[in-house]
């Protein structure tokens, strides 16, 4: 080797080392800020909650419940004011997603879910059912989703349910529609032979 280039390969130098005081403040830093959004994120589910305070508690399941002519094990994905899929319902534990057993009797819709406020939909309350493909926070392919409308006080509500096979959708769908269809016209008669009296 020449002496030039032996000069040449001791004057090259590896790069300064990084400056670790600005790195460790730009990780702090970033770390403060996700911090900061998730607080945000938080309030705001809260205060959706506060301003949804006026939803009555879920119904129970009542002690005779009749024979299950349906069951589902799946996930429930949230409910949303009817009509309107973006409009996530957070109070009274609604907008927490879990897994779910789902059983339609005569009775109504029993939703037990592990982890969360297990709820019961009376079948006078059912409105009916669909296929859809999404609710707020999840979207699928279309028809991935059982979307069962139900009133509840002065609301109608939208719940996302999928069941663990997805085949299942269209006989509740069927199965849902035609118990609401069943009890409305019940209570339509029952309605209209009270106001002939």
């Amino acid at each position: 080797m020449t002496p030039s280039l032996i000069h040449l390969a001791e004057a090259q130098k590896s790069a300064p080392v990084t400056d670790w005081a600005a790195r460790i403040g730009w990780v702090v830093g970033l770390l403060v800020f996700i911090a900061f959004v998730y607080w945000l994120m938080r309030q705001g589910w809260k205060w959706r909650g506060t301003l949804q305070g006026d939803l009555p508690e879920l119904p129970a399941r009542p002690a005779d419940a009749g024979e299950a002519r349906l069951t589902l094990s799946g996930r429930y994905h949230g409910s949303t004011t009817a009509g309107q899929w973006l409009d996530r319902i957070v109070a009274r534990g609604l907008g927490t997603r879990s897994r779910v057993e789902l059983t339609l009797t005569d009775q109504g819709l029993d939703v037990v879910r592990p982890g969360a406020a297990s709820f019961y939909v009376p079948a006078a309350a059912l409105r009916g059912a669909r296929l859809d493909k999404g609710i707020a926070g999840k979207v699928l392919t279309e028809g991935g989703l059982l979307i069962v409308t139900w009133r509840h006080g002065d609301r109608e509500i939208d719940s996302g349910f999928r069941s663990d096979r997805a085949a299942e959708h269209a006989a509740w769908v069927e199965a849902l529609n035609a118990l609401s269809t069943t009890h409305t016209t019940i209570t339509t008669e029952h309605t209209e032979t009270e106001g002939a009296r």
